[in-house]
């Protein structure tokens, strides 16, 4: 389950409308009440986007845009990184980055599927390469760490077991080579296909 989290200015989110938009809601099909127009200038009743909020967390229901923080239920754990000199295949002038989560044993909450029930500590190290866009990743990552974005508690869908911490659609390069089917490199639109799924996230 993913949480979702607005400031409590959530005012700052919206801005005014004019005279000449459109007078229908495109939730509801009526006429506007109490008119919340979003940043990316679609507007919708008050009532009708606090239901689609409930429902799909603080994204515009026509563009998908994002315009409030989501945060996830990844459990309590730490994300460091390293650098070394090693090239990755398809990015042989630059270094390495080593990133490494560690998420300890412990209990499940309510945010989770089985609230008292026990998962166990994962270890999981992931690769990006050592040059300006993938340093802009790493930033991106830390940032979707600290709003519980990485991880979630589910069923493996490599073990088929129940009750595990697995990865929350945001791919990671976990081997250094053996190309996209073995999570790998080279991948040479790997690391804008992960700022788009970070972007869906309100990462950017």
């Amino acid at each position: 389950t993913t949480h979702y989290a607005t400031s409590s200015k959530s005012v700052n989110y919206f801005i005014s409308s004019t005279d000449n938009e459109d007078k229908t809601c495109p939730i509801c099909m009526d006429t506007f009440t109490n008119k919340k127009s979003l940043k990316c200038k679609h507007g919708f009743c008050e009532e009708c986007l606090g239901q689609a909020m409930k429902s799909m967390g603080p994204i515009c229901p026509l563009c998908k845009d994002v315009f409030g923080k989501i945060e996830g239920d990844q459990p309590n754990g730490n994300m460091s990184s390293s650098t070394n000199t090693m090239s990755l295949p398809g990015f042989s002038h630059c270094g390495t980055i080593v990133i490494n989560y560690n998420i300890p044993s412990g209990k499940q909450t309510k945010k989770h599927p089985k609230p008292g029930q026990y998962y166990s500590a994962i270890h999981r190290t992931a690769y990006l390469p050592d040059n300006s866009e993938g340093r802009e990743v790493l930033k991106l990552l830390k940032t979707a760490f600290d709003q519980k974005l990485i991880f979630t508690i589910g069923t493996s869908r490599t073990s088929g077991l129940d009750n595990q911490v697995t990865w929350n659609d945001i791919h990671h390069k976990t081997s250094i080579n053996g190309g996209p089917e073995n999570f790998g490199y080279p991948d040479p639109h790997y690391l804008s296909r992960v700022r788009e799924e970070l972007k869906a996230k309100g990462i950017k």
